[in-house]
């Protein structure tokens, strides 16, 4: 159904059921599922969070900046993971970070990006926007953005989007669809406000899914009826 996807992985997501730091069976069975699209012939490039090993939260009165940097270098250690993964499964992938970092991967650049889509690399950014006070949600909407991706693939720890939290109020109604305009009006917790707006603007679709099955993965680029769609 796509030919360009990007996928959006939360660092809780490669934390498995360990919460914190890296489940190395966890990210395994996703990069062999990112691994089968690759070989279908499907273009992914990954934008990974860092929530695993850091959140600005967690500097407390560290001043923000410090902490927003850290939370970038989290990000460049679980592209790492995912690349290493990806290569073990004979997958050729390039770690590409918004901060220049030579001696462990390339700096991004739109032109290198394409170039290794072209050569059927899975292309993975890290570091965030290079920038403190941006998320990863709104370097994926960002990059999704510049790299043209057909659909922004959001896996979260939840099947969807819902009107409140389900795991808060058991009355929480799920949508199969739903527009950016009324994620925003709602305060829907999708993703952050700014990757919204850059998803709106520039007409990029969102599917929000649960990774709880890694096969899911597989299922939203085939179009099945999974999670919540989120377009104009």
């Amino acid at each position: 159904m796509y030919k360009r996807v990007l996928l959006k992985l939360s660092g809780e997501a490669l934390a498995g059921g360990k919460k914190t730091g890296i489940d190395a069976e966890m990210i395994d069975t996703i990069c062999e599922k990112v691994a089968a699209l690759v070989k279908e012939g499907i273009q992914v490039g990954i934008v990974t969070g860092g929530g695993n090993f850091w959140r600005g939260r967690n500097g407390y009165n560290m001043e923000s900046t410090t902490s927003d940097y850290m939370g970038m270098l989290a990000t460049v250690i679980n592209s790492l993971a995912v690349k290493d993964a990806l290569e073990s499964k004979g997958i050729k992938a390039v770690v590409e970070t918004a901060i220049s970092m030579v001696q462990i991967a390339e700096t991004y650049t739109k032109r290198d990006t394409e170039r290794h889509f072209e050569e059927g690399a899975v292309v993975i950014f890290g570091g965030g926007t290079g920038h403190p006070f941006f998320s990863t949600d709104t370097t994926a909407a960002l990059r999704a953005a510049e790299i043209k991706a057909d659909v922004i693939l959001v896996a979260k720890t939840i099947d969807g989007v819902y009107s409140a939290d389900p795991k808060v109020d058991p009355s929480a109604i799920k949508y199969d669809t739903i527009t950016y305009t009324e994620v925003l009006n709602k305060n829907l917790k999708v993703m952050d406000a700014s990757a919204i707006a850059i998803c709106r603007d520039n007409n990029i679709p969102l599917l929000v899914f649960a990774l709880e099955d890694p096969e899911n993965i597989v299922r939203a680029v085939n179009g099945d009826n999974i999670g919540t769609i989120v377009n104009n």
